[in-house]
């Protein structure tokens, strides 16, 4: 069935009876939607008085930013409205912009970051690639320079607008307070409603431009903006919906292949798989949908997976694929053997990485409540019995695993001891390395836990800003981020950070002194190890020199009272565990005890 991206219903706040279900509008969040009257503006508000009250307005809690003189009428009019809107001060303008995607991705909330100009604003690119190549709501705001310097070879003269072309679905240079009062509810409104990443910079001179000395042009008229939002929930047509139903319902080995788009829809994939007798791979970005421990789940998919999420996906006869674009093609079915049906609310995903014969836009939640109705009951369990047995042999391997106490520590004995003493609510940041892997496969998560990973760009450095976000937004949850050594050292400056706004996150530290994924990755394609050693650093000191607390672990038989004794503080604190460098980060199917 070709994509036809004008067959979806708009779901807003009214009876869905035309697809039978009245419980669309039950997703629609009350502090989602704001009906917000215009403001009238005094004639001394400046630009950025304007921004802020904006940002404000658009429930903006935080910006994660580092002063500097291109933004310094910002910072004024930040310092007024201090009592409504924090700034969090960072050390490194790239942690600033972690943050904000970190935090959009733990909340769904727009994170906003703010960089001064040219460095400044150069350093927030890789957080914010991270946020546009994951689709998380994030303003960035950037400084340049005075207007009429312009185009001059001014001093930290950056086109701001032109580097963020490229990823930004929102990127304008706001010229005055009056322009301000239009394009920050775009800005805003685009992030969130896409949602991506958008952009917006203006001139140091023009932020303390005050309204008085603006005016509106001939054609602009009375424009002011708009701070209003009604998110938008799509589900398909309902003989798209009955198409899906009719494969679905033929169909003998149904897999499910289920990713970050499905996160909010967690009590749905589990109805859907217990009615199907489906079993469930999770990409790595979904991996806190269904416990690990679940009936109905293989676990993690791809290079970073289990043998049996590898095993089913090649043997089933359909492909149900809920908000993923997992990357790992030679991971996906025989497209000969094997049906396959997209569903994702994004119309530039589909058939991305599967040529699927059916393909809907929307709301992954939406769409599954308003299909289940049309489906039938599946009474079938054999595909599903094969993936548990399966599973179960799986869990004995993992187990034999991290039974393994020798010296230096595993990292699988590690990852399991972490994974059975953080709370049950923790929040759970990876970063990209070596122990991605390690962590992805042997971290058990459980219902109530949520994790946060630089999936798409697989940055290295986030895990630190990222555990920081999401302890601002969940200040009575447990954070926890897991990083290599090469990946901390990046921004480990962050954790005077953690120290400075008192947050209690631990951040356990694999440390092998190399680069170890590029290690075996060089040696998989037939190279030798080179420009991979790292010049060990104690990152004890470094953590007590930021102010935080530092734990060192070279003993597996003292790794469990390390860690807890590190997890009951109520301070930051760095575990830093020595980890067998020649372990190596396998794919499943090369796993063996």
């Amino acid at each position: 069935m070709a994509f036809n991206p004008t067959r979806r219903r708009f779901v807003k706040d009214v009876s869905i009876t035309a697809i039978g279900i009245p419980l669309i509008p039950s997703l629609l969040k009350n502090d989602s939607i704001r009906n917000t009257p215009p403001k009238q503006y005094a004639p001394t508000d400046n630009t950025a008085d304007i921004l802020v009250d904006k940002l404000i307005a658009w429930n903006v809690a935080m910006i994660f930013t580092l002063v500097g003189d291109g933004v310094n009428p910002i910072f004024e009019a930040l310092r007024k409205r201090q009592n409504e809107i924090r700034i969090i001060t960072v050390r490194h303008e790239e942690a600033a912009a972690f943050m904000a995607s970190g935090y959009a991705k733990c909340t769904g909330k727009l994170g906003v970051c703010l960089g001064t100009t040219g460095p400044g604003a150069v350093h927030l690119m890789n957080g914010l690639y991270d946020a546009a190549m994951e689709g998380a709501p994030v303003l960035a705001i950037t400084g340049v320079i005075p207007h009429d310097l312009l185009g001059t070879k001014f001093t930290q003269e950056v086109n701001t607008v032109a580097m963020l072309e490229p990823i930004a679905l929102y990127n304008e240079q706001i010229t005055g307070p009056i322009h301000a009062q239009t394009v920050v509810d775009l800005a805003c409104r685009t992030a969130l409603t896409a949602p991506g990443l958008t952009h917006v910079t203006i001139s140091t001179d023009v932020q303390m431009k005050p309204l008085s000395e603006d005016k509106h042009s001939t054609k602009g008229g009375n424009l002011v903006g708009s701070s209003v939002f009604m998110p938008r929930i799509d589900v398909p047509v309902d003989d798209e919906l009955q198409q899906i139903a009719d494969v679905l319902n033929s169909s003998n080995k149904i897999m499910i292949l289920a990713g970050r788009g499905a996160l909010k829809a967690k009590d749905e994939l589990l109805q859907l798989a217990s009615m199907l007798n489906a079993p469930v791979a999770k990409a790595l970005l979904g991996k806190a949908l269904l416990p690990d421990d679940s009936p109905f789940t293989t676990g993690g998919t791809g290079r970073l997976g289990t043998l049996p999420s590898r095993q089913m996906m090649k043997e089933c006869d359909t492909l149900l694929i809920l908000g993923s674009t997992m990357p790992w093609i030679d991971y996906y079915p025989d497209p000969a053997t094997a049906k396959g049906i997209q569903i994702d609310k994004d119309p530039k995903r589909i058939g991305l990485r599967y040529p699927v014969s059916i393909g809907v836009v929307g709301d992954v939640q939406a769409t599954l409540k308003a299909l289940m109705p049309k489906l039938k009951k599946h009474n079938d369990k054999s595909f599903l019995q094969l993936a548990q047995q399966r599973m179960s042999d799986w869990r004995n391997t993992l187990v034999k695993l991290e039974s393994n106490q020798s010296t230096p520590i595993k990292p699988q004995f590690l990852v399991a001891q972490v994974s059975k003493l953080i709370k049950d609510d923790a929040h759970i940041s990876i970063d990209t390395g070596a122990h991605t892997v390690f962590t992805a496969r042997h971290l058990q998560i459980k219902q109530n836990q949520a994790v946060t990973v630089c999936g798409n760009l697989a940055s290295m450095a986030p895990g630190l800003p990222y555990a920081i976000a999401a302890q601002l937004a969940f200040p009575n949850r447990q954070s926890i981020a897991m990083v290599g050594d090469g990946s901390f050292t990046m921004l480990m400056g962050e954790m005077s950070t953690a120290v400075l706004y008192n947050l209690p996150i631990k951040v356990v530290v694999f440390k092998n002194n190399q680069l170890a994924m590029d290690k075996f990755e060089q040696e998989e394609i037939g190279g030798k190890p080179y420009g991979i050693s790292l010049q060990p650093i104690d990152f004890v000191k470094i953590a007590e020199a930021c102010g935080a607390e530092g734990y060192t672990c070279s003993n597996p038989a003292e790794l469990s009272s390390i860690l807890s004794k590190a997890f009951a503080s109520n301070k930051p604190a760095v575990i830093e565990v020595n980890v067998d460098p020649n372990e190596p980060p396998n794919p499943p199917e090369k796993i063996s005890v």
